[in-house]
Protein backbone atom coordinates (compact mmCIF):
# COMPACT_ATOMS: atom_id res chain seq x y z
CA UNK A 1 0.00 0.00 0.00
CA UNK A 2 1.54 3.34 -1.07
CA UNK A 3 0.86 5.06 2.26
CA UNK A 4 2.07 2.27 4.54
CA UNK A 5 5.46 0.97 5.59
CA UNK A 6 7.58 -0.96 3.16
CA UNK A 7 7.17 -4.70 3.45
CA UNK A 8 10.01 -7.19 3.41
CA UNK A 9 8.95 -8.28 -0.08
CA UNK A 10 9.11 -4.69 -1.31
CA UNK A 11 12.58 -4.33 0.16
CA UNK A 12 13.63 -7.45 -1.71
CA UNK A 13 12.31 -5.85 -4.91
CA UNK A 14 14.31 -2.70 -4.15
CA UNK A 15 17.46 -4.80 -3.71
CA UNK A 16 16.81 -6.55 -7.04
CA UNK A 17 16.24 -3.20 -8.75
CA UNK A 18 19.50 -1.84 -7.38
CA UNK A 19 21.32 -4.97 -8.53
CA UNK A 20 19.96 -4.28 -12.03
CA UNK A 21 21.13 -0.64 -11.79
CA UNK A 22 17.58 0.68 -12.07
CA UNK A 23 17.07 4.35 -11.10
CA UNK A 24 15.11 5.06 -7.94
CA UNK A 25 12.21 6.48 -9.97
CA UNK A 26 11.81 3.22 -11.91
CA UNK A 27 11.94 1.10 -8.74
CA UNK A 28 9.34 3.40 -7.18
CA UNK A 29 7.11 3.13 -10.24
CA UNK A 30 7.19 -0.66 -10.16
CA UNK A 31 6.28 -0.69 -6.47
CA UNK A 32 3.69 2.08 -6.70
CA UNK A 33 5.62 4.16 -4.20
CA UNK A 34 6.89 7.76 -4.19
CA UNK A 35 10.47 8.11 -5.42
CA UNK A 36 11.34 9.90 -2.16
CA UNK A 37 10.36 6.77 -0.22
CA UNK A 38 12.78 4.63 -2.19
CA UNK A 39 15.56 7.23 -1.97
CA UNK A 40 15.20 7.53 1.79
CA UNK A 41 14.99 3.75 2.26
CA UNK A 42 18.19 3.10 0.30
CA UNK A 43 20.23 5.99 1.70
CA UNK A 44 19.45 5.25 5.33
CA UNK A 45 20.36 1.58 4.88
CA UNK A 46 23.82 1.59 3.38
CA UNK A 47 23.33 3.31 0.02
CA UNK A 48 22.89 1.74 -3.42
CA UNK A 49 26.02 -0.42 -3.26
CA UNK A 50 25.54 -1.81 0.26
CA UNK A 51 21.74 -2.09 0.56
CA UNK A 52 20.47 -5.44 1.86
CA UNK A 53 16.76 -6.11 2.17
CA UNK A 54 16.95 -8.30 5.29
CA UNK A 55 19.20 -5.89 7.20
CA UNK A 56 17.09 -2.90 6.16
CA UNK A 57 13.91 -4.62 7.34
CA UNK A 58 15.37 -5.48 10.74
CA UNK A 59 16.79 -1.97 11.15
CA UNK A 60 13.37 -0.45 10.44
CA UNK A 61 11.73 -2.74 12.99
CA UNK A 62 14.30 -1.69 15.61
CA UNK A 63 13.73 2.00 14.88
CA UNK A 64 9.96 1.56 15.14
CA UNK A 65 10.35 -0.27 18.46
CA UNK A 66 12.53 2.53 19.87
CA UNK A 67 10.07 5.23 18.78
CA UNK A 68 6.90 3.52 20.01
CA UNK A 69 7.06 4.43 23.72
CA UNK A 70 7.68 8.12 22.97
CA UNK A 71 5.21 8.47 20.12
CA UNK A 72 2.44 9.86 22.31
CA UNK A 73 4.80 12.47 23.73
CA UNK A 74 6.39 13.53 20.45
CA UNK A 75 6.16 17.12 19.25
CA UNK A 76 3.14 18.02 17.17
CA UNK A 77 3.76 18.70 13.46
CA UNK A 78 4.94 22.27 12.88
CA UNK A 79 2.20 24.36 11.21
CA UNK A 80 3.21 25.03 7.62
CA UNK A 81 2.78 28.27 5.64
CA UNK A 82 1.41 28.51 2.09
CA UNK A 83 -1.00 25.62 2.66
CA UNK A 84 1.79 23.03 2.70
CA UNK A 85 1.10 19.48 3.84
CA UNK A 86 3.00 19.17 7.15
CA UNK A 87 3.40 15.40 6.78
CA UNK A 88 4.73 15.73 3.23
CA UNK A 89 7.18 18.42 4.34
CA UNK A 90 8.43 16.25 7.22
CA UNK A 91 8.91 13.32 4.83
CA UNK A 92 10.81 15.50 2.37
CA UNK A 93 13.04 16.87 5.14
CA UNK A 94 13.92 13.33 6.18
CA UNK A 95 14.74 12.45 2.57
CA UNK A 96 16.94 15.53 2.09
CA UNK A 97 18.72 14.87 5.39
CA UNK A 98 19.42 11.28 4.34
CA UNK A 99 20.83 12.37 0.96
CA UNK A 100 23.05 15.00 2.63
CA UNK A 101 24.32 12.32 5.02
CA UNK A 102 25.12 10.09 2.03
CA UNK A 103 27.20 12.95 0.60
CA UNK A 104 29.37 12.88 3.73
CA UNK A 105 27.75 15.22 6.26
CA UNK A 106 27.28 14.04 9.87
CA UNK A 107 23.65 13.44 10.82
CA UNK A 108 23.15 16.52 13.01
CA UNK A 109 24.92 18.74 10.49
CA UNK A 110 22.67 17.41 7.73
CA UNK A 111 19.57 18.02 9.86
CA UNK A 112 20.59 21.62 10.56
CA UNK A 113 21.32 22.31 6.88
CA UNK A 114 18.00 20.74 5.84
CA UNK A 115 16.18 22.91 8.38
CA UNK A 116 17.77 26.05 6.95
CA UNK A 117 17.19 25.02 3.33
CA UNK A 118 13.47 24.40 3.90
CA UNK A 119 12.84 27.62 5.82
CA UNK A 120 11.40 30.38 3.62
CA UNK A 121 13.43 33.06 5.41
CA UNK A 122 16.63 31.09 4.84
CA UNK A 123 17.83 31.96 8.33
CA UNK A 124 17.25 30.83 11.91
CA UNK A 125 18.79 31.51 15.30
CA UNK A 126 20.47 28.78 17.34
CA UNK A 127 17.49 28.64 19.72
CA UNK A 128 15.06 28.29 16.80
CA UNK A 129 17.12 25.47 15.34
CA UNK A 130 17.31 23.71 18.71
CA UNK A 131 13.55 24.03 19.16
CA UNK A 132 12.70 22.80 15.67
CA UNK A 133 15.06 19.84 15.85
CA UNK A 134 14.43 19.07 19.55
CA UNK A 135 18.15 18.95 20.37
CA UNK A 136 20.51 20.78 22.71
CA UNK A 137 22.11 24.15 21.85
CA UNK A 138 25.52 22.44 22.08
CA UNK A 139 24.54 20.08 19.24
CA UNK A 140 23.50 23.05 17.11
CA UNK A 141 26.74 24.91 17.89
CA UNK A 142 28.88 21.96 16.80
CA UNK A 143 26.94 21.48 13.56
CA UNK A 144 27.06 25.19 12.73
CA UNK A 145 30.81 25.31 13.32
CA UNK A 146 31.31 22.56 10.74
CA UNK A 147 28.96 24.20 8.21
CA UNK A 148 30.73 27.54 8.59
CA UNK A 149 34.10 25.87 8.04
CA UNK A 150 32.76 24.52 4.72
CA UNK A 151 31.27 27.90 3.70
CA UNK A 152 27.79 26.35 3.70
CA UNK A 153 26.31 28.71 6.30
CA UNK A 154 26.85 32.41 6.96
CA UNK A 155 26.49 34.08 10.37
CA UNK A 156 24.99 37.53 10.82
CA UNK A 157 23.48 39.63 13.65
CA UNK A 158 19.79 40.60 13.67
CA UNK A 159 18.23 43.72 15.17
CA UNK A 160 18.18 42.07 18.62
CA UNK A 161 21.91 41.29 18.30
CA UNK A 162 21.27 37.58 18.09
CA UNK A 163 23.37 35.41 15.81
CA UNK A 164 21.37 34.17 12.84
CA UNK A 165 22.60 31.41 10.56
CA UNK A 166 21.87 32.04 6.93
CA UNK A 167 21.79 30.06 3.71
CA UNK A 168 21.47 32.34 0.69
CA UNK A 169 22.00 32.38 -3.05
CA UNK A 170 25.74 33.00 -2.76
CA UNK A 171 26.62 30.17 -0.39
CA UNK A 172 26.77 27.37 -2.92
CA UNK A 173 29.00 29.53 -5.11
CA UNK A 174 31.28 30.30 -2.15
CA UNK A 175 31.37 26.63 -1.09
CA UNK A 176 32.29 25.58 -4.64
CA UNK A 177 35.10 28.14 -4.82
CA UNK A 178 36.35 27.03 -1.39
CA UNK A 179 36.44 23.43 -2.61
CA UNK A 180 38.47 24.46 -5.65
CA UNK A 181 40.93 26.34 -3.44
CA UNK A 182 41.41 23.30 -1.23
CA UNK A 183 42.43 21.44 -4.40
CA UNK A 184 44.97 24.19 -5.11
CA UNK A 185 46.69 23.48 -1.80
CA UNK A 186 46.91 19.79 -2.64
CA UNK A 187 48.34 20.64 -6.07
CA UNK A 188 51.07 22.75 -4.49
CA UNK A 189 51.90 20.04 -1.95
CA UNK A 190 52.06 17.34 -4.63
CA UNK A 191 54.52 19.42 -6.65
CA UNK A 192 56.69 19.92 -3.58
CA UNK A 193 56.92 16.13 -3.46
CA UNK A 194 58.14 16.05 -7.06
CA UNK A 195 61.13 18.18 -6.09
CA UNK A 196 61.85 16.07 -3.02
CA UNK A 197 61.54 12.66 -4.70
CA UNK A 198 63.37 13.59 -7.91
CA UNK A 199 61.69 14.70 -11.15
CA UNK A 200 62.34 11.48 -13.10
CA UNK A 201 61.35 8.89 -10.50
CA UNK A 202 58.09 6.88 -10.66
CA UNK A 203 56.84 8.39 -7.39
CA UNK A 204 57.50 11.93 -8.61
CA UNK A 205 55.75 11.18 -11.92
CA UNK A 206 52.72 9.93 -10.01
CA UNK A 207 52.58 13.08 -7.90
CA UNK A 208 53.03 15.33 -10.92
CA UNK A 209 50.15 13.59 -12.71
CA UNK A 210 47.94 14.02 -9.64
CA UNK A 211 48.89 17.71 -9.49
CA UNK A 212 48.11 18.25 -13.18
CA UNK A 213 44.78 16.44 -12.86
CA UNK A 214 43.66 18.40 -9.79
CA UNK A 215 44.91 21.66 -11.30
CA UNK A 216 42.73 21.07 -14.37
CA UNK A 217 39.72 20.09 -12.23
CA UNK A 218 40.12 23.13 -9.97
CA UNK A 219 40.37 25.50 -12.91
CA UNK A 220 37.30 23.92 -14.56
CA UNK A 221 35.26 24.11 -11.35
CA UNK A 222 36.14 27.77 -10.84
CA UNK A 223 35.31 28.67 -14.44
CA UNK A 224 32.00 26.77 -14.33
CA UNK A 225 31.05 28.36 -10.99
CA UNK A 226 31.67 31.84 -12.38
CA UNK A 227 29.61 31.10 -15.49
CA UNK A 228 26.74 29.53 -13.53
CA UNK A 229 26.69 32.03 -10.68
CA UNK A 230 23.73 33.94 -12.11
CA UNK A 231 21.63 30.76 -11.97
CA UNK A 232 21.67 31.01 -8.16
CA UNK A 233 20.06 34.44 -8.37
CA UNK A 234 17.44 33.60 -10.99
CA UNK A 235 13.84 34.28 -9.94
CA UNK A 236 11.37 32.05 -11.68
CA UNK A 237 8.18 30.14 -11.11
CA UNK A 238 8.77 26.57 -9.96
CA UNK A 239 6.62 23.61 -10.94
Amino acid sequence: MPGGRLTQQERQQIALGLADSLPYAEIARRLGRPTSTITREVMRNGGPTAYRADLAHRATERRAHRRRPASSRGPAPVPQPHGRDAEAVAEYEETLTTVLMASGLPKMTARVLTCLFTTDAGSLTASQLAQRLQVSPASISKAIAFLESQSLVRRERDERRRDRYVVDDELFYQATIASARSNDQLVETARQGVAVLGPHTPAATRLENIARFLDFISESITRAAEQAREVLHAKRETT
